[in-house]
């Protein structure tokens, strides 16, 4: 049976899984592509053995899995498609609702964190599709959007303030903000060790090749975005798809920070494929 690969559907993995699915890196996976939302579920049910993953997944079911070494999709700054598009300024929001994409589940854990921790107000959240929902002609007073919707809504002009949660996460700590990472199902690994082992080699190898042609990659990934070669490739520059210490420190602050908030019950211990 073919390894079971999980990918999010968004333009900012292209660098990882582009080499894979052209055939650059040979491989026998099996991929399916869906939001983080979905890939969370999937590996939740052990329906995936590798999967791109939320953060905050790992940190609910630590026992199921293993992370993946040396790779992540973080930002060191701004990330510019996790963004919190606001009618007002931030510390407005206070008591109002924010509308939050329903494919997020480290961004809106993160925006709870920020509230709390950086901005000091509270406020309601609802699930939805922005991008449905401002077509019908509502304006919701916040909205938290992530991935290709956040690029393609960035400019909105009835959104006039554009807060990177990436950003703030760095006005706040310091560090990068590691939103997704790479894990594998322990039950995966314990049934077919060397197949899964050397899935995880290619996965590494394909990550390895996309960043040494990241160029390529920001025209190629331009040809299905909003957003020109030129925009892609800033875009492409503020993103990580290392996972070594500065990374790990950020990643392991947002667990304490979680566990502060009562998002989870405890912070987790990263553990690695063996």
């Amino acid at each position: 049976m073919s390894v079971r690969l999980g990918k999010i559907g968004y333009l900012n993995v292209l660098p990882i899984y582009h080499p894979l699915e052209v055939g650059i890196i040979k491989n026998d996976f099996s991929i399916i592509s869906g939001p983080p939302s979905k890939l969370n579920r999937l590996m939740d049910a052990e329906e995936l053995d590798i999967s791109a993953a939320s953060s905050i997944e790992y940190a609910r079911h630590p026992e199921k899995y293993y992370l993946v070494p040396d790779i992540a999709i973080g930002s060191r700054g701004p990330v510019q498609s996790v963004l919190l598009l606001s009618r007002t300024p931030v510390k407005q929001l206070s008591e109002k609702t924010i509308l939050v994409s329903s494919q997020t589940h480290t961004s809106a854990a993160l925006l709870r964190i920020l509230q709390s921790e950086l901005w000091e107000i509270k406020t309601e959240f609802t699930s939805g599709d922005a991008t449905f929902i401002l077509e019908k002609g509502d304006r919701p007073d916040a909205i938290l959007a992530i991935g290709d919707e956040a690029l393609n809504l960035r400019h909105h002009p009835d959104y006039p303030y554009r807060i990177d949660l990436g950003e703030s996460w760095r006005e706040l700590t310091g560090l990068p903000f590691i939103f997704g990472v790479w894990i594998v199902q322990r039950e995966s690994l314990e049934t077919n060790q060397h197949k899964i082992k050397n899935a995880v080699k290619m996965l590494l190898e394909s990550k390895a090749w996309g960043v040494e042609n990241i160029s390529d990659m920001c025209t190629l990934a331009a040809e299905d975005s909003c957003l020109n070669s030129k925009e892609m490739c800033s875009y492409f520059d503020g993103l990580v798809y290392d996972l070594g210490s500065e990374q790990l420190k950020g990643l392991t602050l947002f667990y304490q920070y979680l566990k502060k908030c009562g998002i989870i019950d405890r912070a987790p211990e990263l553990q690695f494929i063996p």
